[in-house]
């Protein structure tokens, strides 16, 4: 058995018990997995997370991929290939595949379910074989050739890339330079350098699919000005699927990194010494709307390997603490005769240990509470025949909500995991947790790189901000804000049993509204057409985005807490087991410990942002 242990009992309990998905399964869309099924599925992942997936997870960041520039060949671990062997052969891959290509239908929820097992395990895994969504995207607004091609990605088991960011423009996307000439047949020749590409090489599959933004000649500046295209590595009979010439996209560099090494992180460059050709995306100029479609599953992506990471860190250093024998208990300290007791005796160790818990388990809720909007928006598209639904209905504000919640799952669980990893997860192990016997060094390795990919924090915060509650006139926000008012007024249930919680709970709502209320006023107060409008104001907001991201991601995670600590009270009123009882009981301490620990934080939080001024603004860059 390897680092990783599934909490199976946490995910079934979000599923079925907090999120009522089995009575979503085994009918319409999703005859075919019933919640029998469906369980039995999530314990064979479970177990083959824990061993084959996990077995390689150490090895293959001390024995990393080796790539030689001559040949431009990526070498994978023999670890690592075994591993994901066991993946591809285990079939679970198909809940990410469509029908049409040989997949299971299945709510997203369950698939994120399934996902958070494999990521937590291995996650280079997960995101080599994020192919599979790479041609689901291919098979539905690609051209009858491109269909053609996705069906031999599946088949074939190629991997994918997104191919976005180059060396000089980095996050600013727009200002790409890699251009696109069309040759007039149907063809596009792509030329210049991309760099951080995931998945772009290695040895376990013989081709790679490339979507690549590039600006065509003679297109416009900006995002605006770039479209998608797809490229193989070799040549493909789009009917026969076998491979034919060698297309001019090579790997010229793979990056050295911190963690995560497993996971190839490439420079690829177009042209040189053969064109690299390519067929636009749905034959149409669209590139930065479609490429969203794989953002946006990127950043779910990442976000569930951050919590994911964080709930194998917790669950290590948990074990770890109730087998450690150190020191008396603190109320014996005097008494040097006094027995030593395991750390879990010891109040701050139990301080830890409760706040980690708290953020494991409450950003998982927030993964598949975001995606059970996205079944929403999966079942109300299947139902109407189309994807375009009309605004206001359910299916369409559902939409809205995920797109509202998604940089709260990236942004607050890559910035709250990778910091509970280090300060609070590795420290419950003292000077143990700094050493490669343990995963959870690696952890914080391999974590880092979460608050970087598919948008940095900073990004987050404002496409949050200025995105997703600005554009929308708050309306997703506001949803999800009436939800949170509704438990924080409905006090004297379960015995008045979480009274001082939810209370708590309406203060955090109006700390972050408070936080959001300033914002919107600075931002009015930037339009130079206002009297005594200043466009600096605009920097108070830009001081602001992150801070007030992550505060409605805490607002958010303690208001899931707090759901699932009134269904565990429900169950325990009535007959469950020993084993269940300490699951709820722990259910509950966990919201009331999170409640009481974090939610007053907000109100700090508040403070700080209605102080923001612009002095910071005016600092030379020299006095930094």
């Amino acid at each position: 058995m390897g680092h990783y242990t599934a909490n199976l009992r946490d995910i079934e309990f979000n599923l079925f018990e907090v999120l009522g998905r089995d009575e979503i399964l085994g009918q319409g869309p999703y005859a075919d997995l019933d919640p029998d099924t469906a369980r039995e599925m999530l314990k064979e992942m479970a177990r083959l997370a824990e061993n084959e997936l996990a077995e390689s997870f150490a090895d293959a960041d001390r024995n990393p991929p080796v790539y030689d520039p001559v040949t431009q060949v990526v070498t994978m671990p023999e670890s690592f290939k075994k591993s994901y062997e066991a993946y591809r052969n285990s079939g679970f891959w198909s809940v990410d595949t469509p029908a049409e290509l040989g997949g299971t239908v299945a709510p997203p929820s369950f698939r994120w379910a399934m996902n958070e097992m494999v990521l937590g395990a291995n996650p280079a895994i997960a995101m080599f074989n994020a192919s599979y969504g790479f041609a689901t995207l291919l098979h539905r607004y690609g051209t009858p050739d491109q269909q053609k091609l996705a069906r031999w990605i599946v088949e074939k088991d190629w991997h994918c890339t997104m191919v976005l960011t180059e060396p000089d423009a980095g996050s600013d996307v727009g200002a790409g330079r890699t251009k696109a000439i069309d040759n007039g047949d149907g063809t596009w020749r792509i030329e210049g350098v991309k760099r951080f590409i995931t998945s772009a090489e290695s040895d376990m599959v013989d081709n790679v699919v490339h979507f690549v933004l590039a600006r065509p000649e003679g297109a416009g500046p900006g995002t605006k000005g770039l479209s998608l295209f797809i490229l193989t590595k070799y040549d493909v009979d789009l009917e026969t699927g076998e491979l034919g010439e060698r297309n001019g996209v090579y790997v010229t560099n793979v990056e050295k990194k911190m963690g995560l090494k497993v996971s190839t992180t490439c420079e690829l460059t177009f042209g040189g010494e053969k064109p690299a050709i390519g067929t636009l995306y749905g034959d149409v100029h669209d590139g930065i709307a479609q490429m969203f479609h794989v953002i946006e599953h990127a950043r779910m992506l990442v976000g569930t390997k951050a919590i994911a990471t964080l709930s194998a860190g917790y669950l290590n250093a948990r074990d770890y603490a109730k087998d450690r024998v150190q020191g008396a208990d603190m109320t014996q300290m005097t008494d040097k005769a006094a027995p030593r007791v395991t750390i879990t005796h010891h109040p701050d160790v139990r301080r830890s240990l409760m706040l980690q818990k708290a953020y494991a388990e409450g950003l998982r809720a927030l993964v598949l509470f975001t995606a059970s909007q996205q079944d929403a928006v999966d079942m109300a598209a299947r139902a109407a025949g189309t994807e375009k639904l009309e605004r206001g209905t359910p299916g369409e504000l559902a939409s809205r909500v995920n797109d509202l919640l998604l940089p709260i799952v990236k942004g607050l669980g890559s910035e709250r995991a990778w910091v509970l990893l280090g300060t609070e997860s590795l420290q419950t192990l003292g000077g143990s947790g700094f050493l490669q016997e343990y995963p959870i060094e690696q952890y914080v390795r391999d974590a880092k790189i979460d608050t970087l990919y598919e948008g940095t924090t900073a990004i987050q915060g404002m496409d949050f901000f200025f995105r997703k509650i600005i554009k929308d006139q708050a309306e997703s926000l506001g949803v999800i804000a009436g939800q949170i008012q509704e438990l924080a007024k409905d006090a004297g249930t379960h015995g008045g049993a979480l009274d001082r919680e939810k209370e708590l709970l309406g203060e955090g709502l109006e700390s972050v509204q408070g936080i959001l209320g300033y914002m919107v006023g600075e931002l009015m107060k930037s339009d130079p057409r206002a009297e005594g409008g200043d466009v600096a104001n605009l920097y108070k907001v830009g001081q602001n985005t992150t801070r007030f991201l992550l505060a409605a991601g805490d607002l958010v995670v303690g208001w899931l807490l707090l759901r699932q600590a009134e269904v565990a009270l429900d169950a325990l009123a009535g007959e469950v087991s020993e084993k269940d009882r300490d699951f709820y009981t722990g259910k509950v301490a966990a919201a009331k410990f999170f409640a009481r620990q974090v939610f007053p934080r907000l109100a700090a939080e508040r403070a700080m942002a209605e102080a923001t001024d612009n002095e910071l603004m005016d600092v030379p860059e020299s006095a930094f």
